[in-house]
């Protein structure tokens, strides 16, 4: 894994949590350049779990927001990984798709 990414991926989220509470919760350790969650806000379909992708200005706040990993937030232990950066976060979801469940 790239060492110096800019970008976490948090899995376990709430379906109740918002793109904003997002921005906010992780706003607090470090400038963040994007976030995407999926499924979006707006999303008609029925959301059992959701996936948050956090680009950073500053590599040091992956690192930092790695101590958020079980934080309870909503109703959720929240598990923060870094994710290797493959250009702009609009193509995450493809990535998993193709990369398939870890461990495979």
């Amino acid at each position: 894994m790239n060492s110096s990414t800019h970008v976490i991926q948090v899995t376990n989220v709430s379906p109740s949590t918002t793109s904003e509470q997002m921005r906010t919760l992780f706003g607090f350790l470090g400038n963040i350049e994007e976030l995407k969650l999926f499924p979006p806000d707006d999303s008609p379909l029925p959301v059992t779990s959701r996936v948050c992708f956090v680009k950073f200005h500053e590599s040091e706040s992956v690192g930092v927001s790695q101590h958020l990993t079980n934080t309870v937030f909503v109703d959720r232990a929240l598990i923060v990984v870094p994710f290797a950066e493959g250009g702009h976060l609009q193509r995450a979801p493809s990535l998993l798709a193709e990369s398939g469940p870890p461990g495979d």
